[in-house]
């Protein structure tokens, strides 16, 4: 009989085990294939050859792809969680969700970890290196010559960030035990350099979030029609329209030896069109559309944005007067055997849409600071490299949203409860796992 039950032990964990990870997969195919149509609308047409170049951004694409399927994942993890342990709570006896336990949401967590830490020091300098790479001198041309310099530029940054390192740990702790720590690449060396890099997705976050906040009303305005008050749109599609035919008159009367003056008029004409076709979509758009939809948003967004900060001071006061608020990474009762929120499934909805929120505002306020605005895609016309910068700057803002949104009580208690049900896991330097 013991024989039988261990046999029986042992494919139930079989059987566990296929069927989380055919779940993973299927969750990450989901966001891969998401994710290329995302790139494919903002690349660049033109680098589409049919030669070695091609090769080389097809890989890059593919690396990118994965970058930014595992970017997604990281943030969805958080709304994943909570969900996940409401529908638990609400049908514990259920067969059909039987599925959804601790052990497949602990694996998920894992995994973004593991992929982010792939993406981040592996795929994305080894995508960047080999699309700008042309192979050594005196090397025959191709992709292999390229795989060659692409893995020596690796290796090459790879020591030298390891000396940045090495060089600072003795700066600040020069002791025996933190210089053989950095000997431990796996367990010690890897994590704490990710921890660096979440540190900075955070500092980062807490910069753009607050101009993504103020900036989410004027984006927002652009994509909504807004209401007709006091205005004539026939007059002003009239007026518009007569600006462009002369602008087009003088465009057709210049030389083409005066290139300075045709730039201008074409970019002139260009602005023109663009202000007459949002003035063409305003006057198509329909009563409720104009006089609903705008408003509806604008007091939404606003509500959204008051409860955010009402949260952050609430939080902030607790953290100034109460010690034991302090974020200190205890473990949780388990998921499903507590609500994450005191109003229950409505209070956990709330904080999805708040994370979602403080996730959108973050990548609008990165776009919206000036030292970041030629990184913004645009519409067929981006390049594989900015491509690859943006996937990284999202992959570091995604990795951050966990530890930011915990430290900021947006959530309580998802984080330590989500990745572990009956297990314990080490600790890590990752922005996922660190918070466990």
């Amino acid at each position: 009989m013991e024989g039988e039950d261990e046999v029986s032990l042992r494919e139930q964990h079989f059987h566990s085990q296929v069927r989380e990870s055919t779940i993973c997969f299927l969750l990450f195919a989901v966001l891969y294939i998401v994710s290329y149509f995302i790139i494919i609308r903002y690349k660049r047409k033109a680098d589409e050859q049919e030669d070695e170049d091609a090769i080389v951004n097809r890989i890059s694409l593919f690396l990118s792809t994965f970058t930014l399927a595992v970017s997604a994942g990281a943030v969805l993890l958080l709304p994943f969680s909570i969900i996940s342990n409401e529908i638990l709570l609400s049908f514990p006896q259920n067969y059909y969700i039987q599925w959804l336990n601790g052990s497949l949401i602990h694996g998920l967590w894992n995994l973004a970890s593991l992929f982010s830490n792939l993406c981040l020091f592996v795929l994305m300098p080894f995508a960047f290196f080999f699309l700008e790479s042309e192979g050594f001198a005196g090397l025959k041309k191709g992709i292999r010559a390229r795989i060659l310099e692409t893995l020596v530029m690796l290796i090459l940054l790879a020591l030298l960030i390891l000396g940045i390192v090495w060089v600072a740990s003795a700066l600040i702790d020069n002791d025996a035990a933190s210089m053989e720590s950095l000997y431990d690449l796996w367990e010690f060396y890897l994590p704490y350099l990710y921890s660096c890099i979440s540190l900075m997705g955070c500092l980062l976050l807490l910069l753009c979030t607050p101009v993504g906040l103020s900036r989410m009303f004027t984006v927002m305005g652009q994509l909504l029609v807004k209401p007709t008050i006091l205005e004539d749109l026939d007059e002003q599609i009239y007026i518009i329209t007569l600006e462009e035919e002369a602008l087009q008159r003088r465009l057709n009367g210049l030389s083409s030896s005066v290139e300075y003056s045709i730039m201008e008029l074409e970019q002139e004409l260009e602005n023109v069109k663009t202000l007459k076709t949002k003035l063409e979509r305003r006057k198509k758009a329909s009563a409720w559309e104009r006089n609903l939809v705008y408003p509806a948003v604008m007091v939404l967004l606003l509500i959204e944005t008051s409860i955010s900060v009402l949260l952050v001071a609430c939080n902030i006061l607790c953290l100034l007067v109460d010690e034991t608020a302090m974020p200190k990474g205890t473990r949780g009762p388990g998921i499903g055997n507590a609500s994450l929120s005191t109003f229950g499934f409505v209070g956990a909805a709330l904080e999805i849409i708040l994370i979602f929120y403080l996730m959108v505002s973050s990548v609008v306020g990165f776009y919206s600071l000036r030292f970041f605005g030629n990184f913004t895609p645009k519409k067929d016309d981006t390049t594989m490299t900015k491509i690859i910068g943006n996937c990284v700057s999202i992959l570091v803002l995604s990795s951050a949203l966990p530890v930011m949104s915990r430290t900021l009580g947006l959530h309580k208690l998802h984080l330590s409860n989500a990745p572990r049900d009956s297990e314990t896991t080490k600790p890590s330097a990752n922005g996922h796992q660190k918070t466990l």
